[in-house]
């Protein structure tokens, strides 16, 4: 059992609250998930040929205290490229107009435990260990402006409990997909994947679902059709949430075993497992608040 939670603002005024309003949403689904938690937020684009990294150092012997500024630093003498930082605890996200992956192999190579967990020109990605609400105040959540975001709570079922665990899960640039549920077919997913030159980080089954939709987008699929895709190879009980630059999408299996609840208003589209998440936000009492029907695609533009 997990919680999920997502909210794209249309009201370009509440953009400035998203992770205000965020949180408590996230904080509603502690009962859901208390084991990890993690959300990725969709902010303006960067200039074309910029990029962001999202980097975890909880598991380096420094963690929170890992020296950042050095990192850049040594990235311009040995690469000859100027990286800005920007620190939240022990995350940081790191934006350059360098190729991204050479930046990472060095960093996989000097640094190993440091671990990526995003890159796009848009997207910020935070997750970890403890509560909800514990992870909300270590990267001050609150504080996040942007567009959209995808969040969870985890309950570990069929994997460890780790920070690389933890949901979202990203592939690629710029997309990422919380899961509540379970897959039954994760281990044929990565065997149909692997020749095509994925690779997988973990054993959790949301990384494969994340890889296999991430996979078709690479080979020209609109997210939609992806998506389409993915009930026709994706076999278990899941509600899938998922976030591009510039949508928000929503899918359950056949049977909808797995809660979820849309809350629309002209303002703004909300998701969550359970209402008690949505029951702060503005106008609640008048949003539209629906139940998604089980496998049906919703796509919402930012």
């Amino acid at each position: 059992m997990c919680g999920i939670v997502g909210l794209l603002v249309k009201s370009p005024p509440l953009r400035a609250r998203l992770g205000e309003l965020m949180v408590p949403m996230l904080i509603g689904m502690t009962e859901r998930g208390s084991d990890s938690a993690g959300l990725a937020v969709f902010t303006p684009p960067l200039p074309v040929g910029e990029r962001k990294i999202s980097v975890y150092s909880g598991l380096t012997e420094a963690g929170a205290d890992f020296n950042w500024q050095g990192l850049a630093h040594d990235l311009k003498s040995h690469l000859g490229t100027t990286v800005t930082v920007d620190v939240r605890g022990n995350h940081a996200i790191l934006t350059t107009s360098f190729d991204p992956e050479a930046i990472k192999r060095w960093i996989k190579e000097h640094h190993s435990k440091l671990q990526f967990l995003s890159t796009g020109r848009s997207i910020d990605l935070y997750k970890d260990i403890g509560t909800p609400a514990e992870v909300a105040a270590r990267y001050d959540f609150a504080s996040l402006k942007g567009s959209h975001l995808v969040g969870h709570t985890r309950m570990a079922t069929e994997s460890a409990v780790t920070p690389e665990r933890a949901h979202p899960f990203t592939a690629g640039e710029d997309f990422c997909l919380v899961h509540n549920g379970s897959l039954s077919n994760p281990h044929g997913i990565r065997r149909m994947l692997e020749p095509h030159g994925i690779t997988f980080e973990t054993d959790n089954d949301t990384e494969a679902a994340c890889r296999f939709l991430e996979w078709r987008l690479r080979e020209g699929d609109d997210l939609e059709v992806a998506l389409q895709k993915g009930f026709e190879e994706l076999d278990g009980f899941y509600t899938f949430l998922m976030g591009t630059p510039d949508e928000l999408a929503l899918i359950r299996d056949p049977f909808a075993c797995k809660p979820a609840l849309v809350a629309e208003t002209d303002d703004y589209v909300a998701i969550a497992s359970e209402f008690r998440s949505l029951a702060h936000l503005p106008d609640i009492k008048n949003a539209h608040v629906f139940e998604p029907a089980p496998e049906e695609m919703y796509v919402w533009k930012a």
